[in-house]
């Protein structure tokens, strides 16, 4: 084999924004769904888990945790071998782990190893496809990409659908051994989805311009520059925050229902109506971020979702009955399904196309410790109150101060950096146009014209989204 090239989008591509990108779409789609729904769909096998290891629901819930601290704490790693390798080769890898480790967990003998094997190797499996993923999404698709962003969001919800069910299905017919195994044969269709994942081809140099390009200095495999971005220090201090309160209600909502006196399955419904919800709410939402008037103001838009989240995690405090329950989880699904659109096109649109690949890698590691302490924080809170009421509060309060850091973090920055340009380009073309003022009419007009082309052209270059006073947090 040769050297590997990296597909570290190179700037003189044009996002297509179609094309070929529609499959990359449906590949992140189906990446996403299982990155997210897989953790909380092997759930469905703890039960017997238990009978066969004699064990407790603690020592079995401890999977699910590893699979999501895997997919969340290995994202720098992720972040190096994409900028090393490529999408593709990373996750054409990553889906034989995710196989692998379902398929040799059907052959345990204690819960242990189970932990190593559907933990951590079908965690890593995870991870490396859910990122490189995005960053392909990312690449892909330009002025689209909020719609874009959300139709591949949406594949949580509706893999966590299906998931539940058909674990139920292969837990009666086959036992957890057989679920396993199937399961594992499932998940090698994450490499079909890495073929998916063709990299953008740069346009073709003459001779005079290929020897500059082959002095071109070598990618980092792990930016850390993007340290010195306020905006992108802002929101993984934001994102964080949120993170600790963000999953802390779907998980206690089926417990809090059964201690209201109802039935199991009447509980476990609840989920399936926030799942509902949360469907439809990830495409809608990406396509009013779309909108010309909201996309420069996506992030204020991210912080409304938040705060739309927190507050109704604070009504649903209130709840005292199977009624009070659902209108939480229907308003709690569009306020979810709005925050999962757009937690990573706001990040793109802060950081950029370049510097992507590393900047969601560090956030995810950011936010891995976060959902370590997270729910299991809520859980001690309920073990020493009794009381669930001050479970949602408590992660209320998290998500709307998240989204308050995150708002007022932006308008400060907008505030310091008006006074001055934000990108070189901006400083040359203001440059251009005090200059055409001492010029002649003649003069003014050509110089008018090469501006107008110039920013008629830069926006369109590699995908990358032009820097305003909106997006410079």
């Amino acid at each position: 084999m040769g050297a590997v090239v990296a597909d570290d989008g190179p700037s003189g591509v044009k996002a297509p924004d179609g094309g070929w990108g529609w499959a990359v779409l449906f590949g992140c789609f189906i990446i996403t769904g299982f990155s997210y729904a897989f953790p909380k769909a092997v759930s469905v096998f703890f039960k017997e888990l238990i009978r066969e290891f004699g064990i407790g629901y603690s020592d079995t819930a401890w999977i699910s945790s590893i699979l999501l601290a895997m997919l969340y704490g290995t994202g720098p790693l992720c972040s190096v071998c994409v900028n090393r390798f490529g999408c593709r080769p990373v996750m054409l890898v990553g889906g034989l782990f995710a196989s692998m480790g379902m398929v040799i967990a059907s052959f345990c003998t204690s819960i242990v190893q189970i932990y190593l094997t559907a933990g951590v190797i079908t965690g890593l499996g995870l991870a490396l496809n859910f990122q490189p993923s995005l960053i392909m999404l990312n690449r892909y698709f330009d002025k689209r990409r909020p719609l874009a962003n959300g139709l591949s969001a949406a594949g949580s919800p509706v893999f966590l659908c299906a998931l539940s069910p058909l674990g139920q299905i292969l837990q009666h017919e086959y036992g957890w051994r057989g679920g396993f195994l199937i399961l594992g044969g499932m998940l090698l269709n994450c490499c079909v989805c890495g073929a998916l994942m063709r990299p953008l081809e740069p346009p073709k140099m003459s001779e005079a311009n290929k020897e500059p390009a082959e002095k071109k200095v070598k990618k980092k495999l792990l930016d850390f520059s993007v340290f010195k971005d306020g905006g992108f220090i802002i929101y993984t201090l934001a994102a964080s925050i949120m993170v600790l309160g963000l999953f802390v209600p779907p998980v206690f909502v089926v417990s809090y229902a059964k201690d209201l006196g109802y039935q199991d399955t009447k509980a476990a419904f609840l989920l399936t109506i926030l799942g509902f919800i949360d469907i439809f709410a990830r495409p809608i939402c990406g396509m009013v971020a779309g909108l010309k008037w909201v996309r420069p103001r996506c992030v204020y838009l991210f912080s409304f979702a938040m705060i739309f989240n927190g507050f109704t995690d604070l009504m649903g405090s209130m709840s005292i009955d199977y009624g009070g329950l659902v209108v939480f989880c229907i308003f709690f699904g569009i306020s979810y399904g709005m925050v999962g659109a757009l937690q990573f096109e706001v990040l793109m649109a802060i950081v950029g196309t370049q510097k992507f690949s590393s900047a969601i890698g560090l956030v995810l590691l950011a936010e891995a410790m976060a959902v370590l302490i997270g729910p299991p924080s809520a859980g001690k809170l309920l073990d020493a109150t009794g009381r669930y009421m001050f479970v949602f509060i408590i992660a209320g309060i998290e998500v709307t101060t998240s989204a308050l850091v995150l708002a007022l973090g932006n308008f400060f920055c907008i505030k310091k950096k008006s006074e001055e340009p934000h990108t070189k380009e901006e400083a040359a073309e203001r440059e251009e146009l005090n200059k055409s003022e001492d010029k002649t009419p003649e003069d003014a007009k050509v110089d008018s014209i090469e501006v107008e082309q110039f920013l008629k052209d830069e926006p369109e270059k590699n995908g990358e989204v032009v820097t305003n006073p909106e997006t410079c947090v």
